[in-house]
């Protein structure tokens, strides 16, 4: 039986021990984060194709300095990561009280939750899409608006006609996880142009670094005319740094400061700030390793179509294919020592990872029969 919160009137005298604290009643009604991940085989290598990380391991030089800064773990890093919020803003070009801060996207996504939200409003966005966009909805209080993607895309005409005057935010990831599909800026701008300019667009560039169609949108250029508009970004996924949690938000003033009022204090480490920098300043060095990426997912999508299998276009560092036999077809690369996420009954995604572990995924695609159509 669940626990239930005390009602009695104010002044009513309670009973030591009689009852347990109870958690917010929200909170049942929100889905874990991260569903429980792929099992490696018992015996012989795996690949973690699940979790859309970067398959290469940081640079020797981000080594060295998470090494050196290590051994001052000893103390506490500052309240916000006040050099990085300086390099990135000579980065981007943008007055660093543009900028925010959090232990990756994610935790700036709370940040909005705390700072934008009220109980009762409404968020709109895209399913699937980002896993979070349900979880920061609903532990705010706020109502989630979820509006189907057209062929793995966004609906944008569906998601602007589902703005009410209720709606308070939308998330929009661009490229979208898990489907890997992009709108480009022409259709991305004509959406932002239908939106009330109190409910606040928060764009979602986690795969900014590895989208190379020619109408990539650029967030932080766009935040420049839309004071509605926040773009995220994180040194997880091209940057290599999944495990140290940085991601970072530039937003006019307003947003920025409300967002960072609300910001776990010393929420980036010092690890953390030290590597972002270090990975900064090795840029050119990074993106290689970018464009490597870049490289495997078009071999390896045009693989599988050779296969019969059905691939999304991408923009990001992993591949959709739609099928309904999600379950079955993880399981059996499980087997092969594939680590997919599968979606039940819409889809895999499967990270791009190494060459060898890309050949392993075309030969076990190649001996699974293509799910039909």
């Amino acid at each position: 039986m669940s626990a239930t919160r005390t009602t009695d009137a104010p002044g009513t005298p309670r009973t030591p021990g009689a009852a347990a604290p109870a958690p917010r009643t929200v909170l049942a009604g929100i889905p874990a984060y991260v569903p429980k991940p792929p099992a490696p085989p018992a015996e012989g290598p795996s690949h973690r194709l699940f979790l859309n990380e970067n398959p290469y391991p940081p640079l020797p030089s981000v080594r060295e300095t998470i090494a050196r800064a290590a051994a001052q773990s000893n103390h506490y890093p500052t309240i916000h990561p006040e050099r990085l919020t300086d390099a990135l803003a000579r980065r981007l070009d943008v007055p660093r009280g543009h900028l925010v801060t959090g232990p990756g996207s994610v935790g700036i996504y709370q940040q909005v939750g705390q700072a934008m939200l009220e109980p009762g409003d409404e968020v709109v966005y895209a399913w699937p899409s980002f896993e979070a966009y349900p979880i920061v909805a609903r532990m705010a209080g706020a109502v989630p608006v979820e509006v189907p993607l057209a062929e793995g895309v966004h609906d944008l005409d569906a998601m602007a006609a589902a703005i009410t005057p209720r709606t308070r935010a939308v998330f929009l990831c661009e490229p979208n996880n898990p489907t890997g599909t992009a709108v480009g800026t022409a259709e991305l701008e004509r959406f932002l142009d239908r939106v009330p300019g109190d409910v606040l667009v928060v764009l979602d560039e986690a795969y900014f670094e590895f989208y190379r169609s020619p109408g990539a949108p650029d967030g932080v250029a766009l935040h420049h005319g839309r004071p509605n508009l926040l773009a995220l970004r994180t040194f997880s996924k091209a940057y290599g740094l999944a495990g140290l949690r940085v991601g970072y938000g530039v937003a006019q003033p307003v947003i920025a400061e409300a967002l960072r009022k609300c910001a776990v204090p010393c929420g980036v480490g010092r690890i953390a700030e030290e590597a972002a920098l270090t990975a900064l300043s090795v840029e050119t060095e990074l993106f290689e390793r970018v464009e490597r990426i870049v490289a495997e997912r078009e071999r390896t999508r045009e693989a599988l179509l050779g296969l019969g299998w059905e691939v999304l276009p991408s923009e990001t560092n992993f591949l959709w294919l739609p099928t309904g036999e999600a379950e079955s077809v993880a399981a059996r690369w499980e087997r092969s020592g594939l680590l997919v996420r599968a979606f039940p009954g819409s889809g895999l995604r499967v990270t791009l990872g190494s060459p060898d572990a890309n050949d392993l995924l075309i030969t076990a695609a190649k001996e699974t029969a293509p799910p039909a159509r």
